[in-house]
Parts: structure tokens; C-alpha cells; sequence
């Protein structure tokens, strides 16, 4: 008889909680003060003339040669420590980032980085991941990895770390190939560590020293003219996550079809994805976060109290959101294909439902979005800083949606016109949406489907003069997909009125279940009762899950002696030599 597995729910951060509500009271005593300071005085609290600083920033690449593109494989790892005492084993994944000698637009631009599937129960991991960068320069690069185990009802224990420096590269470079780097385990989890030391100092056949196997290899030059910037290549990986708690509060539906990674259908789920995109992205996609408060710098930047108390309230609520657990789906494609568009659609039900989503994409072209709206505990903070993960600089944001392509009835004289419009150049359709004839609803061929995105993100504020760049950069991943664009400020009349109308058939279609809230005049979306009455929910929902996890804890430890013993015969060996030796006593 099997049993169902639910996705795990990470522990809600007191900062999410009570986070918003201190920065409101403080926002609202600071906005109190301005109003009453003397005009003479005003210019103390940082007060603009002009418009907020931030939003698109044409600072250049800095011009540097061609550098080469390098594969790095994380083959598996040996002997790591045991992080989880209920399983006696841990749930290993990599965490990669690549730094060089490359001068950057600015120093808040993150480090390029990567992270592998987490393999489950296993302290000799095999992943045979494998990570192309383009732009390596011939100076060399560090690569560091640090090994984690997955823990999503708290946090990730890290098991080590790995340091792997190369001084120079060449197209003649002989590379590294499967050799194994001790895996140092400064600044690890010591609990892990105490656990491996028992179990060594019990058998004398287990080691202390944990390795990771890594090889790199130079596959060429990276045909560009400037080697200013590194960008990922591929693989193409993607991950589905799974949070069931915002589903079960906000009874979001997940598509009937949809499965999580123990095949099991779930009704009400919360489904964030991410999808790395084959790069570069255009070098004009650059955008910095909008100062449209006095807190929002130290938010990104963690200068101030408050600022510090959102970061770590948007940190953990990305956390939550984008949750790697037992169900998250992943998978991965070579280069951009039909099968690439086809799983895009597959993640947004072929735009079923009138569901929209807000998006991210980030400078190393990965794709991250969630379906989004007012009724969503999402919006509690800024979505978009959220899915950013609250990075300074982006590459584009906004909000998008996908519908079946639609064939528009006019007159011959009107169609000859539009025939000198180049297919896919993202030109508005005709404003008499409502008098269009939908083609082949139910079929599933990308072709058929018409993917309409905008710069809607007040976070950070993407140029509309780039939504070209953008159709131009999306069309090249996911070929087949008509792609049109919105300016949320020129085109704002009819954008509104799409979204409005998949709302509306989106609640009629959901019928009594039917979630509003209030708006405040805080950057907040919700009202004080709003959140108080999440808060309260969620506290519950952790609550039970808290009491189950002690149950099941407190199962699991009443032969812990015998598990443990269990796990080192299987470690050592010996058990299938015992257990023949009993047979043989036995006949």
C-alpha cells in the first residue's frame, strides 16, 4: 500500500509576519514628520524634486576580449555527512557560483551561479550535472561550490565546501577531468559533522574525509565580439515548485492534469517555476530597483533598520515561494526547441483558467514567475522584488498571460495592410478583442497560442522602449510562440481592460470561491485585518504541521539504535554477510 506524499512547508519567518507592519508604522511616523518639518528643513529627510532614481540603466559592458566556453560537470560526491537523524542519511545539492577577473557595469551586479537537483537519501550523491559558460576569460576563473543538504521545513545545512582555482585558460587547456576535491567542512553544519564522527568512530571502515568529483573542460572561443560578460549557455534546467500552504489559504487551483514529483494530483497548490533560458540576454535588459520610498534603498541594500526587516522578510518569503522539498519537479533541455515552448505552455494550463502571471527575468536569463493577483498573499510585499530575490539589478519584470491565437475578421483591404507587418513584431492587436473568432481552443500545438507580456513592474520600472529586445530574446527560447507585447503606460487602456476580463471570467469560472481584499494606502497590498487574518491561518496550518512532524519524530526514534546500527552494516557491508551466516545456521 503506498502513501501519499505532500510537499513539505517551510516555517513562516517572524520578519514576514511582523515585518511589513514595523516599516508601515515607520513609514507613516516619517511621512507625519516631513509634513510638519519647515520647508527650510525638508531637505533633510531626502526629499526629490525629481523623478525617483532608478529603473533603466544604459551602462555599458565594459569592452574586453573574447573569452572561451567551458563546461563544468558535478559528476557525484563520496562520504558526505549525515544531516537528517530520522532517515540517518541527507539530501545533497550543489550550489555553484563562478567568479573571474571581469570588471562589472557595477559592483552590486550578482555573481553568475548554478544550482543542481537535489538527490534524495544519499551521502554518495550522483548528479552528472553538467554547467556551460560562455565568456571564461583566458585569465581564469574560482569556482565554488558548496554542498548543501535540502531542508525545506527550516533551512539548508551546508556540509562543506570546494574550492577549485585555474589560473589560465586556452583552447589548448587540458581541463580537469572527474578528479576529487576534499570537501572542507569549515563553516558546515555541525550537527552533520557530529553525526559522521559517531558513526566513524564506530566502524572502523567509515572515513572522515567527504570528496566532491568535478571535471571542466574548454569547448572552444565564444564566438562574440566582446568578452565583457559571462552568461550561461545551458543546459536549459527547469524547476516546478510546490507550495501548499498559500494554496490551501488562498484555495488556488492547480490544473487538473498537474502532478508533483510523487505523482500525486493536488487540488489546491500554490506553483512557482523557473526556467533558465539559453543567454546572452541583450545587453540593454538592465534594470535597477526604483527609490520610490525612502526605504526602499536600504531594503535592497540593507543600510537601514527597516530596510534589513523587509530584506529578510522578502529573502524568506522567496524562499517559501520558490521551495525545493520532495515535490518539486525538475528536468532540463540541450538548447531551445519545440518541447521547450510546449512545457512553457504546459506550466500555464495553455492560458486556461484567464490566469495571469508576474514575471522576473534575470541577468543570466532565468525565467521565474508565479500566477499573481490582488487576491494572492504574494502582493503582502513587492512581488517582484520577491521573485528577484531581492536583487539590486534585473534584467526585464512585468506581468504576462497566454491565450489562444485569434483570427481576426476584417475586410480584405484591412488584411492586405497587415500583410506588411513582419509576424510576431508584437504590434497591438485590434482593439475589438471582443470580435474575434478563437481558432483550435483545444489544441496544444505552440503555434496556436499567443504569449502577450508587458513592463507592468512599479519594483522596477523596465524601459518600454525594450519590450522588442525582450519579444526578440523570449522568441529565441520558446520558437513557435507568438509573442506580443504591451506598454503598460501607452497601451495601459487596453491592458487593463484583457486583465480585466480574464479576472472577471476567471471568478466566474471559480463561482462562490471568490477571494477580494481591501487596498490601504501603504505600499502594502493588504489591510491590517488581511494580514492578521493570514498570519492567523498560517500559524494554524504550521501548527498542525508541526504537531504531525512531532509525531512522526517521535515514531521514528523508537528503534533509533537499531537504524543506526542497520545503517552502518549497510555502510560497511557486513549485513548481507550476516544475514547469510544466519541462513546457514539455519538449514
Amino acid at each position: 500500500m503506498s502513501t501519499e506524499v505532500s510537499p513539505e512547508v517551510r516555517r513562516q519567518h517572524v520578519t514576514e509576519v511582523y515585518g511589513p507592519k514595523i516599516v508601515e508604522k515607520a513609514q507613516k511616523a516619517q511621512d507625519k514628520a516631513i509634513a510638519l518639518a519647515n520647508p527650510d528643513d525638508q531637505g533633510k529627510f531626502h526629499l526629490h524634486t525629481k523623478g525617483p532614481a532608478g529603473g533603466f540603466d544604459d551602462t555599458p559592458i565594459p569592452r574586453m576580449p573574447p573569452g572561451y566556453t567551458v563546461k563544468f560537470t558535478f559528476h557525484r560526491a563520496n562520504n558526505l555527512p549525515v544531516s537528517d537523524f530520522s532517515t540517518l542519511s541527507s539530501d545533497p545539492f550543489i550550489r555553484a557560483e563562478l567568479r573571474v577577473a571581469l570588471p562589472k557595469r557595477h559592483k552590486q551586479d550578482p555573481e553568475i551561479a548554478f544550482r543542481t537537483p537535489t538527490v534524495r537519501r544519499n551521502v554518495n550523491p550522483v548528479w552528472d550535472a553538467e554547467w556551460i559558460v560562455a565568456n571564461v576569460p583566458a585569465s581564469g576563473f574560482h569556482l565554488k561550490c558548496r554542498v548543501y543538504d535540502e531542508d525545506p521545513a527550516d533551512h539548508d545545512d551546508r556540509l562543506g565546501n570546494v574550492h577549485i582555482n585555474v589560473d589560465s585558460l586556452s583552447k589548448d587547456w587540458a581541463g580537469i577531468k572527474e578528479e576529487s576535491y576534499h570537501i572542507k567542512k569549515r563553516s558546515g553544519s555541525k550537527r552533520a559533522y557530529f553525526f559522521r564522527t559517531v558513526a566513524a568512530s564506530l566502524s572502523a571502515h567509515r572515513s572522515l574525509n567527504a570528496e566532491l568529483v568535478v571535471s571542466v573542460e574548454v569547448l572552444g572561443p565564444t564566438p562574440t565580439d566582446n568578452g565583457g560578460h559571462m552568461y550561461t549557455v545551458g543546459p536549459m534546467y527547469w524547476f516546478k515548485h510546490f507550495s501548499p500552504l498559500i494554496g490551501r489559504l488562498l484555495k488556488t487551483e492547480a490544473a487538473a492534469e498537474s502532478q508533483d514529483a510523487e505523482g500525486k494530483t493536488t487540488r489546491y497548490n500554490f506553483q512557482a517555476v523557473q526556467m533558465q533560458l539559453k543567454g546572452p540576454v541583450p545587453e540593454e535588459l538592465y534594470h535597477r530597483y526604483v527609490e520610490f520610498r525612502p526605504f526602499v534603498a536600504g531594503m535592497f541594500t540593507s543600510h537601514s533598520v527597516k530596510g534589513r526587516i523587509l530584506n529578510h522578510a522578502l529573502h524568506h518569503q522567496h524562499a517559501r515561494i520558490y521551495n525545493f522539498d520532495r515535490s518539486t519537479v525538475n528536468g532540463k533541455f540541450d538548447s531551445p526547441s519545440a518541447e521547450v515552448t510546449q512545457l512553457f505552455l504546459d506550466f500555464v494550463d495553455h492560458g486556461r483558467g484567464n490566469r495571469i502571471f508576474t514575471y522576473v527575468l534575470t541577468l543570466d536569463g532565468n525565467l521565474r514567475f508565479t500566477e499573481t493577483g490582488k487576491e494572492f498573499g504574494i502582493d503582502m510585499l513587492s512581488k517582484h522584488t520577491m521573485h528577484s530575490n531581492v536583487s539590486i539589478y534585473i534584467a526585464f519584470s512585468g506581468e504576462f498571460f497566454v491565450r489562444p491565437k485569434k483570427t481576426h475578421h476584417r475586410h480584405q483591404s484591412e488584411a492586405s495592410a497587415d500583410n506588411n507587418k513582419t509576424p510576431g513584431d508584437g504590434v497591438a492587436a485590434d482593439e475589438a478583442d471582443e470580435e474575434v473568432h478563437v481558432s483550435n481552443q483545444d489544441c496544444e500545438d505552440p503555434i496556436e497560442y499567443e504569449l502577450v507580456i508587458d513592463n507592468d513592474s512599479g519594483t522596477y520600472r523596465p524601459n518600454a522602449e525594450k519590450l522588442p529586445l525582450l519579444r526578440e530574446f523570449l522568441s529565441s527560447n520558446l520558437p513557435g510562440l507568438h509573442i506580443t507585447t504591451l506598454d503598460c503606460q501607452k497601451d495601459e487602456e487596453r491592458m487593463s481592460r484583457l486583465k480585466e476580463e480574464r479576472r472577471v471570467k476567471r471568478k466566474q469560472g471559480q463561482g462562490q470561491m471568490v477571494y477580494m481584499q481591501q487596498v490601504n494606502s501603504s505600499e502594502s497590498s493588504f489591510s491590517s485585518s488581511d494580514e492578521e487574518d493570514l498570519r492567523r491561518r498560517a500559524e494554524e496550518a504550521d501548527t498542525q504541521q508541526q504537531e504531525n512532524n512531532f509525531a512522526h519524530s517521535l515514531h521514528d526514534m523508537k528503534d533509533v539504535k537499531g537504524k543506526f546500527r542497520n545503517w552502518l552494516e549497510t555502510a560497511d557491508g557486513t549485513s548481507n554477510s550476516q544475514n547469510n551466516e544466519n541462513t546457514t545456521k539455519a538449514t
